[in-house]
C-alpha cells in the first residue's frame, strides 16, 4: 500500500503530520512538553486511538536524538526512583485503554496536566526553585520519593494512553529543581526507555502494525531537522524563559485535550 494512501491521507494532511514530526524533534532537544501540539495534530488527522501507535515510533526517534545530544547531563538517581512507578502507570494505562473511549481519555489527561501545571507554578513562586543547585537531591528525602512515585504513576499512565507523558514529567523535573541541561538529559533517557518499553503493549493492542510503520517510515525523516533546530534554540534560551515555555506548553496541551 502506498504510504500516502494510508488512513486516506491527503497531501495536506501528510504535510501537517510532517510538521508535527518536526515539532517532536524540536521538543525533544529544546522545550519538553511542546509535543502535545504534535499529539493534537496526529489525533486530528488520524483516528484517535490509531494516532498513538503511529506517533510512538516518531517519539522514539526523537528520544534517540535527544540522548545523543544530552546524554552527559542525565541524573540517574532520579531515573531509578521513577521507573518502578512508571511501569505501574503503564500497566494501569493499558488496562484503561481496553475499555475507555477517546473522550474519557482526553478529559482525564487534560485535567491531570492542568492540575499539575497549577501546582508547579504555585510551588515555584513559593520556593523560588530557579535558584536550585545543578544536582537535584529531592529523591533522597521521604517527601521526594513520594512525589517521584506519584508523578511516575501519572507519567506512565498518560504516556501509555495518549503519548502525553511529556508534560507530566516536565512538571516533575521542574518541581524537583532541575536546571536546563539536567532537565533535558534526564528526560531524554527517561522517555527513550519508557517509550521503547511501551512498544509490546501497543502492538498487543493493535495500535502498531505494518501500515502504521509504513507511515512512520515516511515521517521519521522530519524529526532530525526539528532536533537540530531545537539544539540551536536551547543554547539561546535562558533558564527562566525555558521554564515558562515548558509550563506554557503543558497548559496548552491540557486545554487542547479538554476542549477537543
Amino acid at each position: 500500500m502506498n504510504t500516502m494512501t494510508l488512513w486516506n491521507i491527503t497531501p495536506w494532511e501528510f504535510a501537517a503530520l510532517a510538521a508535527a514530526a518536526l515539532l517532536v524533534g524540536f521538543s525533544k532537544t529544546a522545550v519538553s512538553g511542546a509535543n502535545t501540539v504534535s499529539l493534537a495534530i496526529f489525533a486530528a488527522v488520524l483516528p484517535a486511538r490509531a494516532s498513538t501507535g503511529v506517533l510512538l515510533p516518531i517519539l522514539i526517534a526523537g528520544d534517540v536524538l535527544a540522548v545523543l545530544t544530552y546524554r552527559r547531563h542525565a541524573h540517574w538517581p532520579t531515573l531509578w526512583k521513577l521507573f518502578p512507578a512508571v511501569a505501574a502507570g503503564v500497566v494501569v494505562g493499558t488496562v484503561f485503554l481496553v475499555w475507555a473511549d477517546d473522550a474519557m481519555v482526553r478529559t482525564s489527561i487534560g485535567a491531570i496536566l492542568l492540575f499539575m501545571a497549577g501546582v508547579t507554578v504555585w510551588r515555584r513562586r513559593k520556593a523560588e526553585s530557579a535558584d536550585a543547585a545543578e544536582e537535584p537531591d529531592s529523591v533522597a528525602t521521604r517527601a521526594g520519593r513520594i512525589k517521584a512515585r506519584s508523578y511516575g504513576v501519572m507519567g506512565g499512565f498518560t504516556t501509555m494512553v495518549a503519548n502525553a507523558g511529556g508534560p507530566v514529567m516536565s512538571m516533575y523535573l521542574l518541581s524537583a529543581g532541575f536546571r536546563k541541561l539536567g532537565f533535558l538529559g534526564t528526560s531524554a533517557f527517561f522517555f527513550l526507555i519508557v517509550n521503547v518499553s511501551k512498544v509490546p503493549f501497543s502492538v498487543g493492542l493493535g495500535l502498531i502494525d505494518g501500515h502504521s510503520l509504513l507511515l512512520d517510515a515516511a515521517l521519521v525523516a522530519f524529526v532530525l531537522p526539528g532536533a537540530l533546530i531545537g539544539k540551536w534554540a536551547v543554547d539561546r534560551i535562558n533558564q527562566r524563559l525555558f521554564e515558562r515555555l515548558v509550563i506554557a506548553a503543558t497548559i496548552l496541551g491540557g486545554l487542547q485535550l479538554l476542549l477537543r
